[in-house]
């Protein structure tokens, strides 16, 4: 899966110079974590809640509340962004961006086509494109099967399948040492005979979640 299909593109947008209070009142009037700064065309930085959290007051101070909003109002989006902020290419595969997110501990990475902004990817997309790419949502069963690590076993399952007009829609290979765990999605809720006619081709099915 692609990046460019799983991004918000044209993301909202601050610049350096513009105030915390203005980049807040984005981030609370459409619901994001985090927006990506832009200046002359480039992105420069990446400013989130925590980094305005870093640079605002703290509760103990002995300002008062008038002069915390003056304070917060002088504030420029430079001095709180986190500078040259890791980005990724549209082209780039979702699994790149999970990695860069992971490595980096983001939430989100800007999407830059050369030096163009044209999106963000969240760890949300990424975890939406997980459940699809498992199918956990669609009509069907969900079968956890045990099997051995060995060339051919994905031909076998997919063999079963057919025999019983089962379509395997989705598959997943969790590999251990000398057994893996297949994740299979078939698109029918009745898998009887195929669970014996596994059992007898010599997996076994752990777990089972039909979804009507």
């Amino acid at each position: 899966m692609i990046v460019r299909n799983r991004m918000t593109a044209n993301p909202f947008t601050v610049t350096p110079e513009n105030t915390i209070p203005e980049a807040q009142a984005i981030m609370a009037k459409h619901s994001i974590r985090a927006l990506p700064v832009v200046q002359d065309g480039r992105v420069v930085g990446l400013l989130s809640k925590s980094d305005i959290a870093a640079v605002s007051p703290s509760p103990a101070t002995s300002l008062s509340a008038a002069e915390i909003t003056y304070l917060l109002k002088k504030l420029k989006v430079a001095k709180a962004m986190s500078r040259n902020p890791i980005t990724i290419a549209p082209g780039a595969l979702l699994e790149e961006a999970a990695i860069a997110m992971r490595d980096h501990k983001v939430q989100i990475l800007p999407v830059v086509d050369g030096h163009t902004l044209v999106g963000v990817i969240t760890e949300s997309a990424i975890l939406d494109a997980f459940i699809e790419l498992l199918g956990f949502r669609e009509r069907g069963t969900r079968l956890t099967i045990a099997a051995d690590d060995v060339p051919g076993m994905l031909a076998k399952l997919g063999q079963a399948a057919a025999r019983h007009n089962a379509n395997i829609q989705h598959v997943a290979v969790y590999r251990g040492q000398d057994r893996s765990t297949v994740v299979v999605g078939v698109n029918t809720p009745n898998t009887d005979a195929l669970e014996a006619d596994l059992a007898e081709a010599g997996f076994a099915v752990i777990t089972k979640l039909i979804n009507p």
